[in-house]
């Protein structure tokens, strides 16, 4: 169902006009947008940030092997999903991915900033991209599963919008969350980033329990070049991406170094250490 956030009605429709009040998002880069006036400037994240994202992704060790361990865990634990909504899908990386591995499946993704969903549709063709505030989602037990992937850091009222996905996804769906973990590991990278916090694992299940959901799984990752991330974040840079652009051959061995972390995961190893976290939970 959408939810109008003007007058709270509930509609079923493929139109964002609510029927009760007529009141409709305005259209901003040519999507519709639920928070127009976020659709440029937001304290959680900075605009200019989608231009070098969007060149480094595909090639990159780190944001491969995430996206390797998200579809895993969509098809794991999400099977039967029918529909799919990224909050925050920034240059559609990791729907690019899943609608390669689910060309069945209804995607959807949101940005605070417009400027992301133009970066996001030249590579997801079919999805449909809106702006929106993820303390405002305009849906309610509407998704089979939401994703948010390193999203929930750049939130200061990360519980007010763990609620709101609660509301969003259907009942018998789910969750699937990353976020940076361990606050020993905050830097100037987590500060030019845009972070409010790095996760515990009890501070993440806390959240997400009190929000409603069961957590079925929870594992660290990034585990094995902990040591690494450790050594980078003691070098001081203005430039957030210095420490994942690495040479070819360094790139592909931390590639496969995260792929065996990987396969232990799948194995059900819940790694108790690691520079982000991954967690599933579903609506019960």
């Amino acid at each position: 169902m959408k939810l109008c956030l003007v007058c709270g009605a509930k509609f079923a429709s493929p139109l964002y006009q609510c029927p009760s009040c007529r009141s409709e998002p305005e259209t901003i880069g040519g999507y519709p947008a639920f928070s127009p006036e976020m659709s440029e400037t937001s304290a959680g994240f900075e605009a200019g940030f989608f231009e070098q994202l969007y060149a480094l992704e595909a090639n990159n060790f780190w944001f491969r092997s995430r996206n390797r361990l998200i579809i895993w865990a969509l098809r794991r634990y999400f099977p039967g999903a029918r529909n799919f909504f990224e909050i925050g899908c920034g240059t559609g990386f990791v729907l690019s991915g899943i609608e390669k591995e689910f060309p069945r499946i209804e995607l959807y993704g949101s940005e605070i900033y417009t400027a992301g969903l133009a970066f996001a549709a030249r590579r997801v063709k079919n999805a449909s991209l809106f702006q929106m505030d993820a303390l405002k989602i305009p849906f309610e037990d509407e998704f089979d599963c939401i994703g948010a992937f390193d999203v929930l850091e750049h939130i200061k009222e990360d519980e007010a919008v763990l609620s709101a996905v609660y509301r969003a996804v259907s009942h018998g769906g789910g969750v699937i969350l990353t976020v940076p973990q361990h606050m020993s590991l905050w830097s100037h990278v987590d500060d030019r980033s845009c972070h409010a916090r790095r996760y515990s694992s009890a501070e993440l299940r806390s959240k997400v329990e009190a929000a409603g959901f069961r957590v079925e799984r929870m594992t660290s990752f990034v585990s094995f070049l902990l040591p690494l991330m450790m050594l980078s974040r003691m070098r001081k840079s203005e430039d957030m991406t210095r420490e994942l652009r690495v040479g070819g051959i360094t790139n592909a061995l931390l590639e496969k170094i995260l792929g065996l972390e990987r396969g232990l995961i799948k194995l059900g190893v819940n790694l108790p250490a690691g520079g982000s976290l991954l967690l599933i939970a579903k609506k019960i």
